[in-house]
């Protein structure tokens, strides 16, 4: 194909941050076209429960609002119920959340309105942090300089205590975080969860505490961390961001699968589908996770074998698996007293060794036999997503080994389902007589049906070696990879993974400056 190219920007991929970068692109007057191999929009956002991390910003400037989107955000956060009847309830409000604790440990009590005000003051700084593309740091322009000194300002903001306490707090495993503010093992549990969840991490990991303060980083989550449904279920917050792309102007082709990036002379000109098709572009847009993009997407002469040997060693150890139920009635879980406290997150992790257990399984290519599991009932806060008086239960289970040392997923994909149903039925009795109909997703199955490499949800691991100007590799962090005129938009690049949107609204700021240019 030669002339001029009919679009400005090819997005690959329509999941949620696929379509924010086309939606922010278009929005600027670039001619967009976004292409999903998929016979649907919003790629793993059918695998995410809750869209709290959201950033406030793209819900605004997309107008998200305007194209259906209503967001759910129940009092509760957190319910961890306990293997002796007990309960662990984290609320929205410290204070009740404290309240919460007061019979439990006075201690804990007193201690988490302070761990609360803490958490929020760094996450803060990591807020900043996230909506800046990294600075280049090996060849560091004028505008890095410039870049370097607003960090540093931002930094400077906090005050010297908290300085001290985030340089302080960052490198460290989550365990030793909750382990200096709580007395209480459960309660540790509670809070430490999140920092694992989607990895192949245990709380004794170096960096967790990193993982779970950017959760908290530009939303309201705190030390509870963030709780909110879109109304209509994930599928609803996927055709409010297609609905906003359409309405700037982007076109977006579903059942459309990239089989490679076409280039001439060292740069990206566009893509080539599975069909045969060619379509011509001055940029091409990857929200696919990094591996997938640069060693299945791009001819390895384009990269050479450095470049190709870096990217393979991006880590991508997927340990999650999904198991979705419908159920004939409400579960009724020991210490909930009714339905107000099972609303948000239903996390089964009753200490921090029975953490640290599960991903030592992983480790060795086991699924442990007591595993972490996230569960939320949407239907509970949203009777659209099921007919009345019945229920759908999301279940994440972690730690699910994409390698397993014995057996395959495609055998013991079931076997994980029994294991799901057994560790609820244990905290909730009666549950398996509620239980209608039930879906297993492995890592493997994400793998196939989404393109994540290894099943990784997060695209790529998020440890302290692939955080910020390393994400996903050290040079290549301001969202242009190495084909010049190819950029990645997804949870592979900074700030990382979760239902944001953050990745696709940097890497489109980027983008729409370098055509302005010309420097794409």
């Amino acid at each position: 194909m030669g002339g001029v190219p009919r679009y400005d920007a090819v997005v690959v991929g329509a999941g949620h941050n696929g379509l924010v970068a086309g939606a922010y692109l278009a929005r600027n007057g670039s001619r967009v076209l976004i292409v999903e191999r998929r016979d649907r929009v919003g790629g793993i956002l059918s695998f995410a429960q809750t869209v709290g991390r959201l950033r406030p910003s793209v819900i605004r400037d997309l107008r998200l609002a305007s194209h259906g989107l209503r967001l759910i955000r129940p009092e509760v956060r957190v319910f961890a119920p306990q293997p002796d009847g007990a309960a662990v309830t984290l609320w929205a409000d410290p204070r009740r959340t404290a309240e919460d604790l007061r019979p439990l440990s006075a201690h804990d009590a007193a201690a988490f309105p302070t761990f609360d005000g803490r958490v929020r003051t760094i996450a803060s700084f990591l807020a900043y942090l996230d909506s800046a593309a990294p600075p280049e740091i090996q060849n560091p322009s004028l505008g890095d300089a410039f870049a370097g000194l607003r960090l540093a300002r931002a930094f400077r903001r906090l005050g010297p205590r908290a300085r001290r306490e985030a340089l302080r707090v960052l490198p460290m495993p989550v365990a030793d975080l909750v382990g200096e503010a709580f007395e209480r093992d459960d309660v540790r549990a509670a809070v430490a969860a999140r920092a694992v969840t989607f990895t192949a991490m245990g709380p004794w990991t170096a960096g967790t505490s990193a993982v779970l303060l950017s959760d908290s980083a530009g939303n309201d989550g705190g030390a509870s961390g963030q709780t909110v449904f879109a109304r209509g279920g994930p599928a609803a917050l996927a055709e409010a961001l297609a609905g906003a792309a359409r309405s700037f102007g982007a076109d977006i082709r579903t059942g459309a699968e990239v089989s490679a990036v076409r280039s001439n002379d060292g740069r990206a000109t566009g893509v080539i589908l599975s069909s045969g098709e060619e379509i011509g572009a001055r940029v091409v847009v990857s929200a696919l996770d990094p591996k997938r993009t640069l060693l299945q997407l791009v001819d390895p002469e384009d990269l050479g074998p450095t470049l190709v040997w870096r990217a393979s060693n991006i880590r991508t150890p997927g340990c999650t698996a999904a198991v979705t139920f419908a159920l004939s009635g409400v579960p009724r879980f020991a210490g909930a007293g009714g339905e107000e406290r099972i609303r948000g997150r239903i996390v089964i992790a009753p200490g921090i060794d029975y953490l640290e257990r599960g991903a030592d399984a992983a480790k060795y290519g086991r699924t442990s036999a007591e595993p972490y599991l996230q569960a939320t009932i949407p239907s509970l806060v949203d009777p659209t997503l099921a007919p009345e008086g019945q229920h759908v239960m999301s279940v994440i289970a972690q730690w699910a080994p994409y390698r397993l040392r014995q057996g395959d997923w495609d055998v013991e994909r079931e076997g994980l389902g029994d294991l799901v149903v057994k560790t609820l039925e244990s905290y909730a009795p009666g549950l398996s007589n509620l239980i209608t109909s039930r879906q297993v997703q492995t890592p493997l199955d994400l793998e196939r049906d989404f393109g994540l490499t290894e099943g990784h949800v997060l695209h790529a691991e998020p440890g302290l070696d692939q955080f910020f100007a390393w994400r996903p590799l050290l040079g290549f962090a301001r969202y242009r990879m190495p084909l010049a005129g190819l950029y990645l938009c997804g949870s592979g690049a900074h700030p990382g993974g979760g239902i944001t949107g953050a990745p696709g609204a940097n890497a489109a700021r980027e983008i729409a400056a370098d055509l302005k240019r010309g420097r794409h």
